[in-house]
This record gives C-alpha cells, sequence and structure tokens, in this order.
C-alpha cells in the first residue's frame, strides 16, 4: 500500500464521509446561480495573496471617439429636454420628445451590437450615459437602463435564436418595439426562483403545440408602455409532449403585449419617481414554443439564463445612478456649503459641516473608482457575478449615505420641494436603488459571501463537485486530490496572514507606487486575514455558514472592501499619481481599513467554534482592532476639496449634467464661481465692520466697481438660497382655482425664511 493510498484511507476518507452526511443539498436554482458569470479580481483576493501587479496591468475604462461624441451631443441634448420636476409632478411622465429623442438616438440599444442596428457601446460608454442621465432625472435614467440593463435584448443576444435576433433586435435597437421584463411577483420578489406564474405545454385550438401561460407581476419597469414582455415563469409538461420531465422549471419567453389575454394594470409610482412602472397580468395566453427566448431548446433553462444576465447587469446600471448620485452630492453640497453663510463664514468652514463633506468627497471618489474598474473587468468579456453584487450592493449604500449627508448639509434648502429644489428628488429616489435587482438587505446577509466563497475560494468548488458524485470511490479520488492542495493552502495563509499582522504589514508585499505603497501593505495583511478567516469560518460551520446570515454579511463586507479600496488604489494610478487626490485615497483607506476591522472583530466574537475564534485573533488581529479612521485633519483636507474650483475637484464631478438658464443647479454654479471670485471683497468689508457694499463704497473700502461684484454676488447667492412656495389653487386646483382659470405656477421666493 503506498503512502497516498494510506492517507487515503485513514484521513481523506474519515473527512469525505462526514463532509459528505453534513453538506446540505444544493437545489438546481442555486446551483445555477452559483455557475452563474464568473470570477475575476474577487477571487484573486480570496486567495490571500492577491497580485497587485496584475490589478495595476489592468487597462482602464476608456470610451472611443464616437461614445464620447454621444455624451457631449445626443447625452446633453436628452437632459436638456427633462425638467425633473415637471416629469414628477405634473406630467408624471417624460415629454413626446424625449421619447422621441430617445429612439431616434438609440438610447434603448447601447449594448446592441451594430450588426444588428445598436450603438455596440462599450460596458464604461453604457456606464457613462447612464451616470450622466441619473443627475438630470431619476426617471430618465431607469427609463433608458432598464432596456440596457436585464431585459430582452441581453437575453436575445446571448440565448435567442438566430431567427429572434434578426427580427427583434433591430427593432428593439431604433424603439420601434418597447421592452419590458416581468420577473417579481406578489408571491416571489427575492425569492424569485419560488414564482407561481406557470406556463403549460398543451396544444393550442388548431392543433399547434405551444404554452397556455397564466401569470401576475408587478413592479415591472416600462411595463406600462412595453410592447414585449420579457416573461419569466414555470413551465409544465405533465402529457410528456416535449418527451422530457413533467416539470421543466423556470423559463423565458417573449410576449407581445398586444397577444389575447394579456392585461397591463395600472401604474405603481416608486418613491415619487414617475417612470413608467406597473403591473400586468395573463390568462390563458396561448404561445408558441417558438415564444421561449432559445426556442423549444432553452424551455426550463431560465433561471441559469436570468443569472447570466444579473452576473453583467448589475455592476453596470445602478452603480451607474449611485456614483452619479455620490458626485451629484459632492459638487452640490461642496458649492453649497461655500456660498451659504452663518456667523459670518461659509458653512462649509464649520468642523460640523466639514465632517459630512469630506464622507461626500471620499464616497464619491470610491464609488466612481470601483464602477471604473468593474467596467474595465466587463470590457475585457469578465461577468464577475460576485463583484456585480458587491456593486450594486455598496454602490447604493454609499449613494444613501451621500444622500443623507447632502440632505443635513442643504438643511431647509432640500426639504422645501419645488423646481428649485435640486437635491430632494434624488433623496426620494434612494430607496429605489437600494430595493431593486435584488434587495440590499438579502445581498448582504445571503449572496456576497455566500456566493463568493464558493465561487472565488481555489477549492470549496470542486470539493463539493467532488462531494457530490454519484460514484462514491471516484468521488473520494477527486475530493483526495483537492482536499490536500486545501490543506496546504490554508496552512501557507495561515503563516502568511500572522506574519503580516504581527508586523503591521510589514512582510506584505506591495509595488513601487509612491505615496501609497503603505496602502498596499495594508490591503495585503487583511486579505491574508480574510482568506485565513472564510477558511476557518467553512471548516467550522460548513453548509450552516449560509444560516448564519449575520456572520455571513460580515465577512461579505470585509471582501466588498477589499473590492472597493483595491479599485480607489486603481483609480489613483490610473490618473497619474495626482498628488492633490491623496487626501481622498487617504481618507477611503482609513475608513475601509477601520470598517474591515470592526467586521474581523464581529466575525471573531459570534464564531461558534470559540477555539477557532481564538486562533484567528491571534493570527489576523493579534493586537485587537484599530479603529482609528480618518483623522480630523485629513477630513478638513478632504471638505476643503469640495469648497474650491480645482482639478481635484474637476476630476471628482466629471461627466455631470450641469443645467442651464435659471435652474437650481446652474444657480448654483453661477453662484459658487461668484463667490470664489469675488468673496475677498466681501472678507475685507467685514474686517472694516461694513456689511453693506454701497456703504462701504463710500467710506473707500471698495470701489465702486468692486461694489457692484459684491452685489452681482449677493444677488447670485441669494438666488440659490431662495426656495419655491406655491399658490394655493396649484396645490388644491380642483378645490379653490376659479372657472375657468388655470393654476398659478410656483413662484421663486428670494428670501431665506426657508434655509438654515
Amino acid at each position: 500500500m503506498t503512502l497516498a493510498s494510506l492517507r487515503r484511507r485513514l484521513v481523506t476518507r474519515p473527512i469525505f464521509d462526514w463532509a459528505r452526511a453534513v453538506l446540505p443539498a444544493m437545489s438546481a436554482t442555486e446551483r445555477e446561480a452559483l455557475e452563474a458569470g464568473d470570477t475575476w479580481w474577487d477571487a484573486a483576493l480570496f486567495t490571500g495573496d492577491p497580485d497587485w501587479d496584475a490589478l495595476l496591468a489592468t487597462p482602464p475604462a476608456t470610451l472611443s471617439d464616437e461614445e464620447r461624441a454621444f455624451l457631449d451631443g445626443p447625452v446633453q441634448e436628452l437632459c436638456a429636454m427633462v425638467d425633473d420636476w415637471t416629469v414628477n409632478q405634473e406630467t408624471h411622465d417624460l415629454p413626446p420628445e424625449a421619447w422621441a429623442f430617445i429612439r431616434r438616438h438609440g438610447f434603448f440599444g447601447m449594448i446592441i451590437p451594430r450588426e444588428y442596428g445598436g450603438l455596440g457601446f462599450s460596458a464604461f460608454a453604457h456606464s457613462e450615459v447612464v451616470r450622466t442621465l441619473s443627475t438630470r432625472s431619476v426617471a430618465l435614467a431607469v427609463t433608458v437602463m432598464v432596456p440596457n440593463s436585464l431585459g430582452p435584448g441581453e437575453l436575445l443576444m446571448h440565448f435567442g435564436t438566430d431567427k429572434q435576433r434578426e427580427y427583434w433586435l433591430p427593432r428593439l435597437a431604433v424603439g420601434e418595439e418597447i421592452p419590458c421584463f416581468g420577473l417579481t411577483s406578489p408571491e416571489a420578489g427575492s425569492d424569485a426562483a419560488s414564482m407561481v406564474d406557470t406556463g403549460v405545454v398543451c396544444r393550442g385550438d388548431d392543433g399547434e403545440l405551444g404554452i397556455r401561460l397564466n401569470w401576475h407581476k408587478r413592479y415591472i419597469t416600462l411595463g406600462p408602455v412595453a410592447t414585449v414582455l420579457g416573461l419569466a415563469f414555470n413551465l409544465r409538461d405533465p402529457d410528456g409532449l416535449l418527451g422530457g420531465a413533467a416539470d421543466l422549471g423556470i423559463t423565458v419567453a417573449l410576449i407581445p403585449t398586444d397577444t389575447p389575454g394579456v392585461e397591463i394594470g395600472r401604474r405603481h409610482i416608486a418613491s415619487g419617481q414617475m417612470f413608467q412602472n406597473g403591473p400586468n397580468w395573463g390568462r390563458d395566453v396561448f404561445v408558441s414554443l417558438d415564444n421561449i427566448i432559445g426556442g423549444a431548446a432553452q424551455a426550463g433553462k431560465g433561471w441559469k439564463m436570468l443569472m447570466a444576465a444579473l452576473a453583467a447587469g448589475r455592476g453596470i446600471s445602478l452603480p451607474s445612478l449611485a456614483a452619479a448620485g455620490a458626485a451629484f452630492c459632492a459638487h452640490t453640497t461642496g458649492a453649497y456649503a461655500r456660498v451659504r453663510r452663518q456667523f459670518g463664514i461659509a458653512i462649509g468652514k464649520f468642523e460640523g459641516v466639514q465632517e459630512p463633506l469630506a464622507r461626500i468627497a471620499a464616497n464619491a471618489y470610491l464609488v466612481d473608482a470601483a464602477r471604473r474598474l468593474t467596467c474595465a473587468g466587463l470590457d475585457l468579456g469578465h461577468k464577475p457575478s460576485v463583484i456585480s453584487g458587491i456593486m450594486k450592493l455598496h454602490a447604493t449604500e454609499r449613494m444613501r449615505i451621500c444622500t443623507n449627508d447632502a440632505m443635513d448639509v442643504h438643511a431647509g434648502k432640500a426639504v422645501i420641494d419645488g423646481p428649485l429644489n435640486y437635491l430632494g428628488n434624488l433623496y426620494k429616489a434612494v430607496p429605489v436603488g437600494i430595493t431593486v435587482e435584488g434587495a440590499n438587505i438579502l445581498t448582504r446577509g445571503l449572496i456576497v459571501f455566500g456566493q463568493g466563497a464558493i465561487r472565488c475560494h481555489p477549492y470549496l468548488i470542486d470539493e463539493m463537485a467532488a462531494l457530490e458524485m454519484e460514484d462514491r470511490d471516484a468521488g473520494l479520488a477527486a475530493f483526495d486530490a483537492v482536499f490536500w492542495k486545501h490543506a496546504g493552502h490554508s496552512i501557507a495563509t495561515f503563516f502568511r496572514a500572522m506574519a503580516r499582522a504581527w508586523t503591521s504589514a510589514a512582510t506584505s508585499p506591495a509595488p513601487d507606487t509612491g505615496a501609497v505603497r503603505h496602502h498596499y501593505r495594508r490591503l495585503g495583511r487583511y486579505a491574508a486575514g480574510f482568506a485565513l478567516s472564510a477558511d476557518l469560518a467553512l471548516m467550522t460551520l460548513g453548509g450552516a455558514l449560509k444560516r448564519r446570515e449575520m456572520l455571513s454579511a460580515r465577512l461579505g463586507d470585509i471582501l466588498a472592501e477589499l473590492y472597493l479600496l483595491s479599485a480607489v488604489l486603481k483609480r489613483w494610478e490610473d490618473e497619474g499619481r495626482q498628488a492633490e487626490d491623496l487626501p481622498l485615497v487617504d481618507y477611503c483607506m482609513a475608513a475601509g481599513f477601520t470598517a474591515i476591522e470592526s467586521s474581523f472583530e464581529g466575525v471573531f466574537a459570534n464564531l461558534p467554534s470559540r477555539f477557532a475564534a481564538g486562533l484567528l485573533k491571534f493570527a489576523v488581529q493579534p493586537f485587537g482592532a484599530r479603529r482609528f479612521g480618518p483623522d480630523d485633519a485629513l477630513v478638513g483636507k478632504c471638505a476643503d476639496l469640495l469648497l474650491a474650483p480645482s482639478a481635484t475637484r474637476d476630476r471628482l464631478t466629471e461627466g455631470l449634467y450641469h443645467g442651464h438658464g435659471e435652474e437650481g443647479i446652474a444657480r448654483l454654479d453661477h453662484a459658487f464661481a461668484m463667490v470664489f471670485a469675488h468673496e475677498p471683497l466681501a472678507d475685507r468689508m467685514r474686517k472694516a465692520g461694513v456689511d453693506d457694499p454701497d456703504q462701504a463704497q463710500a467710506k473707500g473700502i471698495i470701489t465702486q466697481r468692486e461694489a457692484d461684484k459684491v452685489h452681482a454676488m449677493n444677488e447670485a447667492v441669494a438666488a440659490v438660497i431662495a426656495v419655491d412656495d406655491f399658490a394655493a389653487e396649484y396645490l388644491t386646483p380642483e378645490q379653490t382655482a376659479p372657472q375657468g382659470e388655470q393654476p398659478s405656477p410656483p413662484s421663486i421666493s428670494m428670501k431665506s425664511q426657508a434655509v438654515r
């Protein structure tokens, strides 16, 4: 008997038998979700020893000349056509000219290849378009976003038959057909795999083989105006007409909305955002088997198709909207904090205001860094499902943080609704991003680490495959081959994590990146600690870990921070190591490291195996959690970056739509420029004890020309501070407006009674 055979009999076999006994059965839907997409930098982080040179060698996301021209041309023109207040409060829809413009310029076909009449844009261009539109109107952005995300277009490109692609894609690309996708039903939201919407294979009245459908869907964006519905349902073949199983499973089909039996419901209103959204039903709707995306051969494969589509789509649409929201908050809040004065100074100079300003600036930098890195991976051909989940979850959560902080700084200015309030509608829209495409609470507790541990771990998925083999001997042989590699990896990871922790990351390798090299070292330390913690958690809890959602969430938080902080360092390198941006990099790293330390502490405190917890604390956190976060001086530096024009501020807020004329954002931009140019004159007056520019001119403190500049600056600031008010008949026209008269539009108060 060889040494390998003896090892297999005495050591591997008992472990193999124990693992087979305790490993919970994996459902078909769980397996398909795990098999969707692929891995990328997330897998490198899971090794515990990421190759930083490989990260830095990744080509940054860039735009072609054509894509840049589209952003500078049609995107700006479309933004100018839409007024968010009018859409959400008065017309309750985009204007007809905007709908026509969207169709004419191919906004619905950004992801559709050129051979089918689409724009064939890169993932980064797609993201940039959504980002700019989002700063003008959430309703506009969502309208363009949905056909380019999870929808018939992407599913047809990857899974449709040639005939389906040739017919549908050109029509979708030019907006001749408006698509929607029906996934969520009242009975199945996050647990979409348990949907009760049904399709039964049968013969129609003319003997044609087809499917009889019954469904009820809700929350369907573009549903009220769609001409074709992508529908997910459970397909059954009780009479065996297809020659296979009776229960085929989730299937996806294209249903023209004018098909008999299709009913389009009334509209939903999602947090006050008037994008088209609503329920629909199907009652005994009969369609051909050819309506299945991919034809009859794809019957029962819909869940895998949907997971594959989400693996890429979740990394673009909502993260782009969130990045836009964070950058918009940075731009507007910094400007407002500079022009708004209290106690004789700009409110942005108060430390209490600088704290949220700095948090907004750093989060805007981080979210956009992660968006760019993710788009770079997508444009390289990756479909990183775990990273897409991280992006959807953490980008929208940080948008929520930025928006809350921005509201706090703006105070009454952002509380009073009206056309001049450029921030309030974003605040109302935040729950939409938090909820859709996988609710954040579910994504954090079940998906990021739960899926990531299996997909990204170097050995776990192979071990699970071996354990599930029907042939026990073959399974044991396969398990033995991979288990000992896993064991060696775990031992190496233990000593790597311990060495890096006990030396405060001095032994952690890092590329020669100048001022941020120490950040790579510390990030490498935490990657090793994470890999070891994940291994021991999986080893001691096994399949029970997926039921320990709070523990899984903390491990997922560490993985997410590792990815987001990697993106921050990558952005700083890609942008040419801008020294002026270092405060933002340092803030992101300090805040992220604090979050990682806290998550480690939570994992170690709650691991059921106290021996494993003690071992991890000894190896990963030997001196306890070090939660310092950004210091006050760094907070001040980051806040100051938003309070004055600079190249850093421009990089942070690039690509936003700035409005025109007398709109709120245009007024703010004008006042910000005026204050920056003329505030020294006002300061000279205050030092002399004079507030009125005419008096200051009369006393010789300033010249007449300078007095005119101060007057212009004061008028610009007053226009920003102004808020809207409304006539009673505008608010309740059916009760108070005299017969034959139209309600009065909102008026603009130049007083400051509704601000801080």
